[in-house]
């Protein structure tokens, strides 16, 4: 699989920079369940992704994003441009006036109905943004789409908020929690896989027999999925969901 620091090269980093760092901010808000920042990035994800399929309908990618000022009628300029891909011609910008609506006109700006719409919303935003990126990824590397899903995971680090990172170290702030929290914890916050070694040294514990116990306690009950012969680790859904339930617990 390509490396994430190749991902969109061919895009200026005046676009490929904010196009990755608000597909992350979208990740991160949605995870910490912050659904109105997820729709507002939302917005600015469509602005960018724009640029890039008009850049690569005219064949010269702007310095930087920009806003048009008819965001819809822009979109369905970019439909006329039939030697685009099928995806950047008519899925992507047929996309882009929906993911934007949810940022203008939905429960981020508005007040009304009896319930709250702004979880559904973000949920919508989530998804739309990560196929868009994901096809991005695709139409560009030339990738199956299962492999180009996996090079947007491998961007996405999610922050945790109970822990610290500072250049290669990562430590949860809380020493007395549960070393099986803390494992998982840490797994969290990293991008994709993480190496068993590294996350036993931030830890800090001392008793490997006894980490390499709650591993395979972790593995059976499918929260992670530890690779013994590779000496890696990742987090399997079931381990994010208890990663989730344990933040909301930690921070009542």
């Amino acid at each position: 699989m390509i490396q994430p620091n190749q991902l969109l090269a061919a895009l200026p980093s005046g676009l490929r920079d904010p196009l990755v760092e608000e597909y992350n901010c979208i990740v991160r808000n949605y995870a910490e369940h912050r659904w109105s920042p997820s729709e507002l990035s939302g917005g600015r994800f469509c602005e960018i992704v724009y640029t890039v399929l008009q850049g690569y309908s005219s064949g010269h990618y702007a310095a930087v994003p920009s806003k048009p000022r008819d965001f819809v009628g822009a979109c369905r300029a970019l439909e006329t441009v039939a030697t685009n891909p099928r995806s950047f011609q008519i899925l992507i910008p047929r996309m882009l006036p929906a993911l934007y609506e949810i940022r203008n006109n939905r429960g981020v700006g508005h007040v009304g109905g009896d319930v709250d719409p702004n979880p559904m919303d973000a949920a919508a935003v989530l998804a739309m943004a990560s196929w868009i990126l994901a096809e991005l990824v695709r139409v560009f590397h030339n990738l199956p789409v299962s492999d180009a899903q996996k090079a947007v995971d491998s961007l996405v680090e999610r922050r945790i908020p109970f822990v610290w990172t500072g250049g290669q170290i990562r430590r949860v702030l809380d020493p007395k929690l549960p070393l099986k929290d803390q494992i998982l914890l840490l797994l969290s916050s990293c991008a994709s896989e993480a190496d068993v070694e590294q996350v036993f040294q931030w830890t800090g514990y001392k008793n490997r027999a006894h980490f390499n116990r709650i591993l395979r306690t972790s593995h059976n009950d499918r929260l992670i999925e530890w690779d013994e012969s590779k000496g890696t680790m990742q987090m399997l859904p079931p381990g994010s969901s208890y990663v989730t339930k344990r933040l909301r617990e930690l921070a009542r």
